[in-house]
């Protein structure tokens, strides 16, 4: 595994530790229990370095995690028990929510990433049938999905989460097609996108070049998240994150109509395939 895929590896770690802060507070979105073990050591002083050089916990990320917790709530109430977590990193849903009977949850992220999430959460049972899958998601991971079990005549929900803003755009259509090819109608995909204009911003100048250091760099983003899958026949609804943020007085900035150009934003994509 060469130093970007590192970098981007421990990126979940960091995601991890502020997953277990947010835990901690009284008035948190969510609640993951795994999280402070997920991170260890190394994700709790990520987070602390991450501080030092932006000045600021990403509200965004924990922003997403509930919405996309909600969002899987609702692909299961629509009666979807087959879920597949792209470069899950160290996520604990399988573990923490509450997953309808014969849920099958497919965990996809490179070997070592594996290997250290069950490490840490040894002795830890999931709440669903965990299936986790070793493999790049440079390589063919559809034939390793697909030799694990995973049908694709049934309706899946697909989670891609922190993930696109590391590649570059050909590798985002790339995944894009092997998750449609993937994906029996019905299927729902959940992803989000850094707006392009919001990866210019100036004022991400930090966060941006801390990501440089860390060697995991933000080479990607998009003000038309949609396009990324409509053209595919997914029909897409798209969500900034200040929306969402904003209800749960979590984000500080106003929030503007998506119709208004111009304006930095992330976005929460929620797609159903016709």
């Amino acid at each position: 595994m060469d130093n970007t895929k590192h970098a981007v590896a421990a990126t979940g770690l960091l995601t991890a530790a502020m997953r277990a802060e947010e835990t901690a507070r009284d008035d948190r979105l969510f609640a993951d229990p795994f999280a402070q073990r997920l991170a260890g050591d190394d994700g709790r002083q990520l987070l602390a370095d991450a501080v030092a050089a932006t000045g600021q916990v990403s509200a965004e990320i924990i922003i997403r995690t509930r919405f996309f917790d909600d969002a899987l709530a609702a692909a299961q109430r629509d009666g979807l028990s087959q879920v597949v977590i792209l470069a899950a990193g160290m996520d604990a849903r399988a573990y923490r929510l509450p997953w309808r009977p014969a849920t099958t949850v497919y965990e996809v992220d490179q070997p070592q990433v594996i290997a250290t999430k069950e490490e840490r959460l040894a002795g830890e049972a999931p709440q669903c049938r965990r299936i986790a899958v070793g493999v790049d998601l440079a390589d063919d991971w559809p034939k390793a999905l697909r030799s694990n079990g995973f049908d694709p005549l049934a309706r899946t929900a697909w989670l891609v989460e922190g993930l696109l803003q590391y590649i570059d755009a050909s590798a985002v259509d790339t995944l894009f097609a092997r998750i449609d090819a993937l994906s029996a109608p019905g299927s729902v995909l959940l992803y989000d996108v850094v707006g392009r204009t919001l990866l210019e911003a100036p004022f991400l100048e930090s966060t941006l070049q801390y990501m440089r250091q860390l060697g995991a760099p933000w080479v990607f983003g998009t003000d038309t998240p949609a396009a990324l899958v409509e053209d595919r026949g997914w029909a897409a609804v798209v969500t900034d994150v200040a929306e969402p943020g904003s209800r749960w007085h979590r984000w500080e900035h106003p929030v503007v109509p998506l119709d208004v150009p111009g304006v930095p934003r992330g976005y929460f994509v929620t797609a159903t395939k016709a």
